[in-house]
């Protein structure tokens, strides 16, 4: 089970994308299936298959981002965070040989296309919620175990309210 959170960024993003697919993207292809269909013999028209099947990708899409802005909780930033790993943080860890990662703990909805985001219900972000800097965390994962060093703490100040 996922949990429901996403930031408010992460929020008018999806919400943005709804806006696209549903004003511009869909209008554009039902009216090319329209032109495609009226061109007679369906079963052998490319034309009309081919943009019926992106209508398809189009409304599925449509259906899940509104079934997810409808659960999603936004989760604000508040100063009393500051000091601590909670989710919507940027967290710059370190491991024994001196690799560093900043990671983003943010909602499942957010990671995709991004290798800094990571869900807030992943292994690391488990291990890093409600830690400080100068905290060392143990993550378990398939690959094994690791140890990190917090070493910086940052939030986004567009996620303020």
């Amino acid at each position: 089970m996922r949990t429901p959170l996403i930031t408010r960024k992460g929020y008018v993003k999806l919400q943005h994308e709804l806006d696209v697919l549903w004003r511009k993207e869909r209008p554009e292809v039902t009216q090319k299936v329209t032109w495609a269909a009226s061109l007679g013999d369906r079963s052998e028209n490319a034309d009309f298959q081919y943009n019926k099947k992106k209508l398809r990708e189009i409304d599925r899409r449509i259906r899940y981002l509104r079934k997810c802005l409808e659960r999603l909780k936004v989760v604000d930033y508040h100063p009393q965070q500051e000091d601590k790993v909670f989710f919507g943080a940027t967290v710059e860890i370190e491991n024994a040989e001196g690799k560093i990662l900043r990671l983003r703990i943010v909602g499942y909805d957010e990671i995709f296309g991004r290798k800094d985001y990571i869900s807030v219900d992943s292994p690391m972000a488990r291990a890093l919620i409600g830690k400080q800097e100068d905290d060392e965390v143990t993550v378990t994962t398939e690959a094994g175990t690791f140890t990190w060093s917090i070493t910086k703490i940052k939030y986004d100040p567009t996620d303020k309210v």
